[in-house]
């Protein structure tokens, strides 16, 4: 029986067994993977995921779901705390969840680099977050999250979710979307910090955005978008991940 939800936690429990399968197929479980999974909620997916990995490390906010998660197999892990607090396993492989969705975007970003372990990430979230993750320069939904996540994975799959599969319904689609770790830039936290910088005021130029946040002089940021092949007017918006690098290096 599903107890009620806190909306606070963003909860909105998985209730068809029938994704299951969608997600061990885009998640690529492997019986010697070490799962990482955010808010378990019921422990649908995680009894799924411990019959097919060798360990899940389980973190769950919510201490009044702890009797619905009492009977996890022996290869589970739980800890009950803010995923965002506590200090997260290094050994994890691979990150597999139905996200919460009010935390779901700095949980991702955040294991970009805090646990460097993790070769592949398979999350349900909202689908306007899963598109923003790989969206494209240019377009309303790239920002900060897009480049960071593509400077740090490849996007290998992605599965749209009916509202149907939660209960409760959530008031927005949701997708199932996979990425593989590639390489980290070399000095990736100043990076993000440059990448933060830029998208912190969208409509203004990155000398104004860069020289808001102290990160350098409109002087100097014009000199660096200059030593890109960019003009001073340039947004963070028009530049794709690999130039926000390049823009990063010529600011030193």
């Amino acid at each position: 029986m599903l107890r009620p939800v806190k909306k606070e936690y963003g909860q909105h429990f998985l209730a068809d067994r029938n994704i299951l399968d969608v997600i061990g197929r885009l998640a690529e479980l492997a019986p010697a993977d070490v799962v990482l999974e955010i808010g378990p909620g019921q422990g649908v997916l995680t009894h799924y995921l411990a019959e097919r990995v060798s360990r899940v490390h389980a973190v769950e906010i919510d201490r009044a779901l702890e009797t619905a998660l009492s009977d996890l197999p022996a290869n589970v892990d739980l800890v009950f705390g803010d995923a965002l607090q506590v200090e997260l396993p290094q050994d994890v492989t691979k990150l597999v969840a139905n996200l919460p969705y009010n935390v779901a975007t700095p949980l991702v970003v955040e294991s970009l680099d805090g646990l460097p372990s993790i070769e592949l990430w398979c999350v349900m979230v909202q689908r306007e977050v899963a598109e923003r993750f790989f969206a494209q320069p240019g377009t309303k939904e790239y920002g900060a999250v897009s480049v960071l996540v593509q400077l740090a994975a490849e996007r290998t799959g992605f599965h749209p979710i009916s509202r149907t599969v939660f209960r409760p319904q959530p008031n927005v689609d949701s997708a199932l979307v996979a990425f593989r770790r590639t390489e980290l830039p070399a000095d990736y936290r100043r990076v993000k910090a440059v990448v933060a910088a830029a998208f912190a005021h969208r409509r203004k130029t990155l000398p104004n955005s860069l020289a808001l946040a102290g990160l350098a002089t409109r002087e100097e940021a014009a000199e660096a978008l200059a030593a890109i092949g960019r003009p001073p007017a340039t947004r963070a918006e028009a530049l794709a991940p690999p130039e926000l690098v390049e823009l990063t290096k010529a600011l030193r």
